[in-house]
């Protein structure tokens, strides 16, 4: 450290940071790495599965979020380790990419670390660690493709979809109405699919959430609901056959662009300006009249000048209501976004069967029900529930559910749940192993003992003893060559997944194993660590 003097004759020290920065190197630096990696798997654990335990957590700002959701619990947690943050990445591309299954790819991802340690222990090179992980996760991937099952589905015959969005519910908070949610999830999803292309569009389903009332309210909504209510209290609150005119222009006199100043020295001048403003709003109401609208809801507030207008023409009107809702509202109805009244005609306007508002409770909070819509492809889904945090737990599992009917319109092929697919592969993986005569055999045994990590996670976490029961499984599944064993955590008395009715998709798994094998390869491969100081 030296003090040196800038040409102002201000001090300043100059640090000599190269001499401060700390190194890691071999077998330490991999070491490390695998510990943060490990430290991160291992909070996740005991959130995996049915019986799984939920995290609190409060932010610096004293907002407090309750969630089973791997990907949430890592995005509000404070890291600063970068191979942690790397667990926080993977679960984000899981979240991303399939929407769930972000705990269950970050245990997997630990027990490949903790698997590796002792590989490199016994000094066998990272890089061929990493190259039998490689082979491992193709065999694996390449057997859940043989194990897995097509099922048929179709507007009708939802039941399938129907037990899949269940298995995902059953480890959430809200596994008491799993049946219910699960049922709104995929009928909502089917409301805005196009099932010829096989695909679906989330963001026409909007989730929205009202404290008060009980879960089992919860409802789906053909039509978009607005947190808003009508301007005026007389205004009517319920209007059939609506004609809607989706406005972007606010109520208001035109304001010229350029800095301006209006002199009035008399009161004929007053009288003429306010006889002009009176006649813009004249103009705005009687041209929104003209073309045959019955609501007019607008992105912008109202003067009381025009809100007083739009109530004596009986014109009800709604303002302040957000652009995300707007484009949703005029998908729903078929109407256009007009921008100027000049541009206003009758086809742009949008249809909706029923708009009634709806009173909540002795609250005095109000909403706004757009249904029977033109065209049904937006819909809502109406959470209620008692407090704040559980409605916010209740979106993020309805997300995964709509992500798993969403994968499973675009991919109909599901495995089993319950560990037995793991197990299933960790017997192929294993079995395979001996082919292979290198030293990444050794890796291909340890990758069958990492798929064996979920059904012991969820064997603990339900309570039972966790290694009698996965070699009990184990030995079923060889016994009877079926795959669709796997641990009984509901105590339910058969271990058949089948029976149980514990789907999973296909897709979610491959990704899990592929997302998890491509984290570890790099953080293996990492030999050397130059942190800058603690300055």
């Amino acid at each position: 450290m030296a003090l040196a003097f800038d040409e102002f004759g201000r001090p300043f020290i100059i640090l000599r940071e190269q001499e401060k920065k700390t190194r890691l190197r071999g077998l330490d630096a991999q070491k490390a790495n695998i510990a943060a990696g490990k430290a991160v798997a291992r909070i996740l654990r005991t959130s995996l599965g049915p019986k799984g335990m939920d995290k609190m957590l409060q932010s610096p700002d004293g907002d407090v979020t309750i969630t089973n959701d791997g990907a949430t619990i890592l995005e509000q947690m404070d890291v600063d380790n970068q191979i942690a943050k790397l667990m926080v990445e993977l679960s984000r591309s899981q979240d991303y990419e399939i929407g769930y299954g972000t705990t269950g790819v970050v245990v997997m991802a630990g027990a490949l670390l903790e698997q590796a340690e002792k590989l490199l222990e016994r000094g066998i090179h990272p890089i061929r660690v990493a190259e039998g992980y490689e082979m491992a996760s193709r065999i694996a991937f390449d057997h859940l493709e043989r194990i897995s099952q097509k099922f048929e589905f179709s507007g009708d015959n939802i039941e399938p979809l129907v037990q899949t969005c269940m298995t995902t519910l059953s480890s959430k908070i809200v596994n008491r109405c799993k049946r219910a949610l699960a049922e709104i999830a995929v009928k909502a999803v089917l409301a805005v699919a196009d099932l010829e292309r096989k695909d679906v569009n989330l963001d026409l389903i909007k989730v929205e959430g009202k404290v008060g009332g009980k879960l089992e309210d919860t409802e789906l909504i053909y039509g978009i609901v607005v947190d808003k209510d009508m301007s005026y209290p007389q205004m009517p609150k319920r209007i059939e056959d609506a004609k809607i005119a989706i406005l972007t222009c606010p109520f208001e006199p035109l304001k010229p662009k350029t800095k301006h100043k209006v002199d009035i020295d008399t009161v004929e001048k007053f009288q003429t300006l306010r006889e002009q403003e009176q006649k813009y709003f004249d103009e705005m109401v009687q041209k929104c009249k003209d073309v045959g609208a019955t609501l007019v809801i607008c992105q912008w507030g109202f003067d009381d000048e025009a809100n007083h207008l739009l109530m004596h023409r009986n014109l009800p009107a709604v303002r302040w209501v957000g652009g995300v809702e707007l484009e949703l509202i005029a998908i729903a109805t078929g109407g256009r976004i007009v921008p100027r009244f000049q541009e206003l005609s009758s086809e742009k306007l949008g249809k909706a069967g029923l708009v009634r508002e709806k009173s909540f409770g002795t609250t005095k909070d109000r909403m706004l029900y757009i249904e029977k819509c033109a065209n049904s492809r937006a819909v809502t889904i109406f959470i209620r529930g008692g407090n704040k945090m559980m409605i916010e737990e209740t979106k993020r599992s309805l997300h995964d559910a709509l992500c798993v009917a969403r994968n499973l319109i675009r991919n109909n092929s599901i495995v089993y749940g319950g560990g037995s697919a793991e197990i299933s592969c960790s017997i192929a993986v294993e079995t395979a192993a001996d082919r292979h005569p290198g030293v990444e055999q050794y890796a291909i045994r340890s990758f069958a003992d990492v798929l064996d990590a979920v059904p012991l996670a969820l064997a603990e976490n339900s309570g039972l003893p966790p290694i009698d029961t996965l070699t009990a499984v184990k030995a079923q599944q060889v016994k009877e060559s079926n795959p669709h064993c796997g641990i009984d955590c509901n105590d339910v008395g058969t271990n058949d997944m089948k029976e149980q009715n514990a789907f999973e998709t296909l897709i979610g798994k491959q990704q899990q194993i592929l997302l998890a094998t491509q984290v570890v390869k790099m953080i293996l491969k990492i030999d050397d660590v130059i942190s800058p100081s603690d300055y």
